[in-house]
């Protein structure tokens, strides 16, 4: 059965032929048809041009002549990313209702990530739920409905890359990709337990620009490290439109880059040796359920075992989430302006709520905010002088209610006030990476995040891989999976 394989795993059998493109596809085709009804992960699936794809990948490998290490792998793509001839209706009304609006004509361009999953030959089943405009960092929204937690479909997967995450964890597709804007990638990866890289940003060109600036970054949501990496190295295509992208060449000399990366940290049994890492269970100013503490600890001390020296150290820093918020709702305002006066009326209601409580900021407003976040990324960079890699829980908690912003009970409405490891490394555009390491009491999946300095994205992967090849399989299958592994497929 394909679902239950790696992106890697299921390109070494399509070059071996124990399996074909389209065999893969039609797998990946009927496990949504069969287990998405629970989670809601897919907005829009197209069964006649995915099989088209499929055929066009297995012709190459019949050649002789594949496109590159992933043609053939079924992937989705999150409702944010431009897709030429498919909605891309961002999970709003606003978009969705307008003239023409599902008409494929409608839909001329491609995405610069997009365009790179085609030309590396990579078969697209779908596109994936989003909340409305990728603006909170739970998954639902009022035209698409909830997108719930494979693990527990009473749960969320987190937010805003929800829908991509539950896909992946659920076996509909070995590949995603995600947005991260505060957290959009790494969230769901720890809440669903697979793993997701938010890059330095610029690494992966953006175009249209993000409402939300420079915090937005494009990144991938895979089942392991060495298919992230492989992802990325398929990702780093040039395109011009994105003036502010950096060159491939820059961030990844030599051959093999990010997958060589991978391998690298699974070599020997001290691959870490002599790395600097340094453990802040809080970041200095968050607060931890006991069992996400207890299971980043537990996995931090095996960084040891692989030869790093690590030390508990708070990088000395202070919460940013005021200046975050400036920065943030003053994107998300900017998104609505086009639609006119009377759209604030017709979006999610806690979207409505959340502008209400951070609306008129001035100029001078978005110039202090930019001033925290520069001071931030100065603090950053001085810290990486001593340590190279920052460790932390990727969130406090573990999943809770679908359909809900916030925990019941929560202290807060706002969706910043429970993930406060994430945000602020879109702040300083760091590569940051949420790999699983464990569980709670209750059987819920708690992740681990790996921050670099800018730029050293490959050896974020590298601890990624290391640490992931050492803890081994911490979380089983999800209870609703097209394997059938998990329990419940129905």
């Amino acid at each position: 059965m394909t679902v239950t394989l790696t992106a890697l795993e299921l390109a070494e059998c399509f070059r071996d032929g124990a399996y074909s493109p389209v065999e893969s596809a039609e797998e990946a085709l009927d496990a949504i048809e069969r287990v998405d009804g629970r989670i809601n992960a897919f907005c829009h699936v197209d069964r006649e041009a995915t099989l088209a794809e499929a055929r066009r990948s297995e012709e190459r490998y019949r050649s002789g002549a594949p496109l590159g290490p992933l043609d053939g792998v079924p992937t989705s793509i999150k409702d944010i990313f431009y897709t030429r001839g498919v909605p891309t209706l961002r999970g709003s009304h606003l978009l969705a209702d307008k003239p023409g609006a599902t008409d494929p004509a409608s839909w001329p361009d491609d995405a610069p990530v997009t365009s790179a999953v085609h030309e590396a030959g990579c078969v697209v089943i779908g596109k994936t739920t989003t909340p409305e405009f990728a603006w909170k960092g739970v998954t639902d929204n009022t035209l698409t409905g909830i997108t719930r937690n494979p693990h527990d479909p009473a749960l969320t997967p987190g937010g805003s890359s929800g829908g991509a995450a539950s896909a992946v964890a659920a076996g509909l597709g070995q590949l995603a990709l995600g947005t991260d804007g505060g957290g959009s990638v790494r969230i769901p990866a720890a809440f669903c337990a697979i793993v997701a890289l938010k890059p330095t940003y610029g690494v992966i060109p953006m175009f249209p620009s993000s409402p939300f600036g420079t915090l937005a970054h494009a990144g991938p949501m895979t089942r392991t490290v060495s298919d992230t990496a492989a992802f990325m190295d398929a990702l780093l295509r040039p395109d011009p439109r994105d003036w502010s992208a950096v060159p491939a060449r820059a961030t990844t000399p030599g051959p093999g880059g990010y997958l060589a990366a991978a391998t690298e940290g699974t070599r020997g049994d001290r691959p870490l040796e002599g790395l600097r890492v340094a453990y802040s269970p809080t970041l200095g100013f968050g607060r931890n359920d006991a069992d996400v503490e207890r299971e980043v600890t537990r996995a931090v001390g095996v960084l040891s075992e692989l030869g790093a020296h690590v030390d508990t150290a708070d990088p000395g820093v202070t919460d940013p989430v005021d200046a975050f918020h400036v920065l943030w709702f003053a994107g998300l305002a900017a998104v609505l302006a086009p639609h006119g006066p009377d759209a604030i009326e017709r979006v999610d209601p806690s979207m409505r709520e959340a502008l209400g409580r951070y609306h008129d900021y001035s100029a001078a407003d978005y110039l202090d905010a930019v001033a925290v976040r520069m001071a931030l990324g100065a603090r950053m960079a001085d810290f990486h002088q001593r340590y190279d890699i920052l460790i932390t829980p990727t969130t406090p908690i573990p999943a809770f209610a679908a359909g809900s912003d916030v925990p019941p009970g929560w202290h807060s409405p706002d969706w910043t006030s429970w993930t406060p490891y994430t945000y602020p490394f879109n702040m300083t555009q760091q590569p940051a990476l949420s790999v699983p390491c464990g569980m709670t009491d209750a059987g819920l999946p708690v992740g681990l995040q790996v921050v670099g300095a800018r730029f050293e994205d490959r050896l974020v992967v590298r601890v990624g891989a290391a640490l992931e090849a050492a803890l081994g399989r911490v979380v089983p299958t999800p209870r609703v999976h097209a394997g059938g592994a998990g329990g419940d497929d129905r």
